[in-house]
């Protein structure tokens, strides 16, 4: 929506926003009631903001105060932002964006715009824990690429959204800075390792957050809060770093979350493009929102994966959500036919520990150092004992294990257009465990075994978006994988804004706590 257009000026939008003229001369959030908050400015789409302040609808200082009201308000409960910046530092920045606009600078779609990092990228000035003792209190110099591509579409970084330690496990507890709360109920879990990027974009704390996903790590906390998650094609948004693999590791890849399909796409083509410090990033460009359209629904179909014939367990109601989800698609005009890959499944399971031992067998030195081996949670340092002795047979094996997933995926998607997959096995669990131990009375053998549903899109490298699938009877959120040809991001997001708009499940927003 374009305010201009919609012929609401500068003054009337002010009057709008819920006493938002007599709110912004407050000096802090927490002394306001609840109605005075200006909860017409973060309710907007990134999209929307991003026009309101092109336009002066809206000045860069009144969404900076805004965004901080809710957040003072709000954040206590949900814990979804850390490592917070001053806020009289942040209202000078939001007040010198404005200068520049009056000048005519202006220094792209996010201009003016509050944004909080991801903690396990760094973004100049700003700590980067990575959610570890070890690490806690380190400021970084330099932003990682995809943060200085956000940073020079005008972002204002507020502060870094909290993950897991080291970004290991579904679930976003660490010792630095606590557990991030689901939007949905703060007693649940809201995944992980982007959780914090998930529940601030669900209770309106950020318009839009960038992610990373090794493990679903972009699709589980979506899910888990009811936004949209998208991995891109492996390349499509590289992450060169000094120091690192460039070749081999190729299972993580950053990504883009939004509150809408609009969002999250136009924060994709900020983050994506070719450098040559990566020398496996895709050539191709992302084209501007303007150039996506969303497809016919009555010309596709879609292969229901489900729960891979029974292999993977799921938490009762999991696949009823999901396929109720899909049955609105057919009733649409998709085509929506059960499948399965040509594949052993056991076998790729085993793929995934192999290869995921052996990317973490880098961070060896934290083991061997006896002071910092105490810091780090059990769970990294099982997977770095797992790759202990293995032989380069094994990581080859793994390597054909590998390519023959991608093989098998390839050969489904020569018959549909998509692949569709639960964005996990079990609905958002209490907060107060650190994963699920059994699923459906099949034991969890290993820490992220109950999310060895995402692993299938992680190891073939395709474009995968996580879109809502609705709620259980509980009110508890699900998200739908869905995954796409290699290199083919632009139709799979133009699929999403198809299915937003033949579903309602975005609309559903949480009632905040405070």
């Amino acid at each position: 929506m374009n305010l201009l257009k919609a012929g609401l000026n500068r003054r009337q939008f002010l009057k709008s926003t819920s006493g938002l003229g007599m709110a912004l001369t407050l000096p802090r959030a927490s002394k306001l009631r609840a109605q005075e908050l200006p909860t017409q400015i973060t309710s907007m789409s990134a999209s929307e903001l991003s026009e309101a302040i092109r336009h002066r609808e809206v000045s860069c200082a009144e969404v900076m105060r805004a965004y901080l009201q809710r957040i003072h308000r709000y954040n206590p409960i949900y814990n979804a932002i850390v490592s917070m910046v001053d806020d009289d530092v942040l209202i000078r920045q939001a007040q010198h964006a404005d200068k520049a606009l009056d000048k005519g600078e202006y220094w792209g779609w996010m201009h003016g715009m509050p944004h909080a990092v991801k903690n396990l990228a760094d973004a100049r000035g700003l700590e980067s824990s990575y959610g570890s003792r070890i690490f806690a209190g380190m400021i970084p110099e330099q932003d990682s690429l995809h943060i200085a591509r956000i940073r020079a579409q005008g972002a204002i970084f507020i502060g870094k959204t909290n993950t897991p330690e080291f970004g290991l496990g579904s679930q976003s507890y660490n010792d630095v800075h606590g557990t991030t709360k689901n939007a949905y109920d703060p007693s649940l879990t809201a995944g992980g390792s982007s959780g914090g990027a998930a529940t601030g974009l669900a209770t309106q704390m950020l318009p839009t957050a960038d992610g990373s996903d090794m493990m679903g790590s972009l699709r589980n906390p979506a899910a888990f809060n009811n936004v949209i998650g998208f991995r891109p094609s492996q390349g499509r948004v590289p992450s060169p770093s000094s120091g690192k693999d460039l070749y081999y590791d190729q299972l993580a890849t950053n990504g883009p979350m939004g509150r809408n399909v609009e969002d999250t796409i136009r924060l994709l083509e900020t983050m994506a493009g070719y450098d040559s410090l990566a020398p496996l990033s895709l050539r191709d460009e992302i084209p501007t929102y303007e150039r996506f359209h969303q497809i016919k629904l009555t010309k596709l179909r879609i292969g229901w994966m489900g729960d891979y014939a029974g292999y993977l367990p799921m938490e009762p109601g999991v696949l009823n959500v999901c396929e109720g989800a899909l049955n609105e698609l057919s009733g649409h005009g998709a085509t929506i036919e059960k499948c399965m890959p040509s594949y052993e499944m056991a076998r790729l399971w085993e793929t995934w520990l192999t290869l995921r031992h052996w990317a973490l067998s880098g961070d060896r030195a934290l083991y061997d150092d006896p002071k910092t081996r105490k810091l780090i949670k059990p769970e990294l340092a099982w997977e770095i004992e797992g790759g202990f002795g293995m032989p380069a047979a094994r990581v080859s094996k793994a390597a054909i294990g590998r390519a023959d997933w991608y093989r098998a995926l390839h050969e489904l998607l020569e018959h549909y257009d998509i692949l569709a997959l639960p964005s996990a096995q079990v609905f958002p669990f209490s907060a107060d465990i650190h994963w699920p131990k059994s699923i459906s009375g099949r034991a969890m053998d290993t820490y992220h075994r109950w999310m060895e549903v995402v692993i299938g899109g992680t190891l073939a490298g395709l474009p995968v978006v996580n879109l809502p699938a609705g709620f259980d009877g509980r009110g508890r959120p699900m998200g739908l994988q869905f995954i796409g040809p290699m290199g083919r991001d632009r139709e799979v997001l133009e699929f999403a804004m198809s299915y937003e708009s033949a579903t309602r499940h975005l609309h559903q927003r949480p009632t905040l706590k405070a």
